[in-house]
């Protein structure tokens, strides 16, 4: 799984290379979704969660043979701030 973080607002140049990622993906990518916001949840309390740097702002689950070869994939991606691999194992 690829976890995408971070939140600007989107230029035509960002999107076109995140739709060159997406489509250079498209054969492994199993699922994909985008968060809009989000709360957490603590003994403190809950609080909003901001939509920026920070924001956890959307995942691909991919195949990939090993954690190895997802970081090689995920390295090509058109990342705001930073993504995350994760290896996501079998329940």
């Amino acid at each position: 799984m690829i976890l995408h973080f971070g939140f600007e607002r989107p230029t035509p140049e960002i999107m076109a290379a995140w739709g060159q990622w997406f489509d250079s993906i498209a054969d492994r990518q199993v699922d994909r979704g985008g968060f809009s916001g989000g709360r957490e949840i603590s003994k403190d309390g809950t609080r909003d969660l901001p939509w920026d740097m920070d924001a956890i702002t959307g995942y691909n689950v991919i195949e990939a043979e090993d954690l190895d070869e997802a970081e090689r994939i995920a390295q090509t991606n058109p990342f705001i701030a930073s993504v995350r691999v994760y290896e996501i194992r079998s329940m």
